[in-house]
C-alpha cells in the first residue's frame, strides 16, 4: 500500500509512535489477568477527563460507529420518540439508525453548511414532540463544522428531556467537551480521529438516567452496553478484552493529558486558522457559511472549479499530501483536511498547505 508523507485525511489519522509501541509488545489473557481490570479503569478515568465527566465509562472492541449503535439500540424501544438535531451526512445518518430500530423519529434539520442555529425551531419541537432522546453531532466531520451543544443540553435540561445522546468522536481531544455540564447523557467517542490510534475501539459515557433507562430497555445484542454496567469495579467482560487495543488507548489518553487539555485545544485551534487563512489566500473558498461555526479539528473546502475532485486528489497525491474528500450530497464536491491528533501540528499543515498553493496555481 502506498503512503504519503503530508497525512491530512479526517480520519482515521495517523497513528503516533506512542501508539505503536503499545501494540507492539506483548499481553496476558485480560479475561483471567487482574492487570486488565486495572488497565480499564485507568484509562476510563483518562476518558473521564477529556470528556469533563464523573459518569462512567464504557469501552468497547470495535469502530466508533460502534458506539452510536450501542446507545442506540440500549435505551431505545420501537415507538420511542427521538428528535434529531442534523446538520450533516452524520445528523441525519444517526436519525436513520434510530428509524431503522423502530424509534418514531423527527428531524429538526440546517443546511449542511450551518451549524444549529435557530433555536426556536428547536425549542418548539422538543415542546411539541416531547422526545425520550434527542440527537446531535457535535463535530459534523464531512461538513466542517462544530455544533454548540451547550444550547442543546439548556434546551434538554429546561424541558426535562431524559436523554442527550452526542456524537463526539471527531471532537474528543481537539476541543472542549463539556459532558456534564452540557447535559450529555450519552458522549459517544472513538478512537480514530484525535487520539491518533486505529479504528479499533469504541467508548462513551452513560449517565445515571441512561443507566436506569437501559436496564429498563434490556437490549441483549453483542452490542449492548447492560453488561458493561459493573465491570469496573467486577470485571468479568462480555466478550473477550482486546488488552493490546486499551493499552494502545492508553498511549493515546497519555499524550493529550501530558501536553495538557488547554494546550492541546489551543493547538488544534491555531492550525485550524493558519490552514483557513493560507487557503483562503490561495484562492480557495471554504464550505461552511461565513456565520456557521467552523470545526478545530478539520477544514472543509470547495473543490475547485476548474477541475473534478478526481483530478484534485490525483494531482495533491502526486505532491505528496492525500486529504478526504466527503459524503452525501457534497461528494465530489468538497474535500476535507483533517488536522486531528499528531497532525494537528504546525509543520505538517505548513507542508499541506504549501502543496494546495502549488496544485492550485
Amino acid at each position: 500500500m502506498e503512503t504519503y508523507p503530508v497525512p491530512m485525511v479526517p480520519g482515521p489519522t495517523s497513528v503516533s509512535p506512542e501508539v505503536l509501541e503499545a501494540y507492539d509488545k506483548d499481553y496476558g489473557s485480560a479475561d483471567i489477568e487482574p492487570e486488565y481490570v486495572n488497565l480499564y479503569r485507568s484509562v476510563s478515568r483518562d476518558l473521564q477527563t477529556i470528556l469533563a465527566t464523573r459518569n462512567p465509562i464504557v469501552i468497547m472492541t470495535g469502530e466508533g460507529m460502534l458506539a452510536l449503535w450501542s446507545a442506540l439500540k440500549s435505551c431505545l424501544k420501537p415507538g420511542d420518540r427521538v428528535l434529531s438535531i442534523a446538520t450533516g451526512v452524520f445528523g441525519f445518518g444517526i436519525a436513520d439508525m434510530a428509524k431503522a430500530i423502530g424509534a418514531r423519529v423527527k428531524t429538526v434539520d440546517f443546511p449542511y453548511n450551518q451549524t444549529i442555529h435557530n433555536w426556536s425551531a428547536v425549542e418548539k419541537a422538543i415542546a411539541q414532540f416531547k422526545p425520550k432522546m434527542i440527537t446531535a453531532v457535535h463535530c459534523e466531520t464531512p461538513s466542517g463544522t462544530l455544533n454548540p451543544i451547550a444550547e442543546v443540553g439548556a434546551l434538554k435540561k429546561k424541558y426535562d428531556v431524559p436523554l442527550l445522546y452526542v456524537d463526539a468522536v471527531a471532537s474528543l481531544g481537539g476541543t472542549v467537551v463539556l459532558t456534564d455540564e452540557w447535559h450529555i447523557d450519552l458522549c459517544l467517542g472513538g478512537t480514530q480521529k484525535c487520539l491518533s490510534l486505529p479504528p479499533a475501539m469504541a467508548f462513551l459515557s452513560v449517565s445515571p438516567t441512561a443507566w436506569e433507562i437501559i436496564d429498563r430497555v434490556n437490549y441483549v445484542g453483542y452490542d449492548a452496553l447492560k453488561p458493561f454496567r459493573n465491570t469496573p469495579s467486577v470485571g468479568g467482560f462480555p466478550y473477550t478484552p482486546y488488552w493490546h487495543g486499551l493499552a494502545a488507548m492508553q498511549a493515546g489518553t497519555r499524550y493529550l493529558l501530558n501536553e495538557g487539555l488547554t494546550q492541546c485545544f489551543a493547538r488544534h485551534q491555531e492550525v485550524a486558522e493558519y490552514c483557513r487563512r493560507h487557503l483562503v489566500e490561495a484562492g480557495y473558498t471554504l464550505f461552511p457559511a461565513a456565520d456557521a461555526i467552523p470545526a478545530p479539528t478539520v477544514t472543509a473546502v470547495n473543490v475547485p472549479d476548474a477541475t473534478t475532485w478526481k483530478d484534485f486528489d490525483a494531482r495533491l497525491r502526486m505532491e505528496g499530501v492525500v486529504v478526504g474528500g466527503s459524503y452525501g450530497p457534497l461528494q465530489g464536491k468538497v474535500f476535507r483536511l483533517g488536522h486531528m491528533g499528531i497532525q494537528a501540528h504546525l509543520e505538517v499543515v505548513e507542508k499541506a498547505v504549501k502543496i494546495l498553493r502549488k496544485v492550485r496555481s
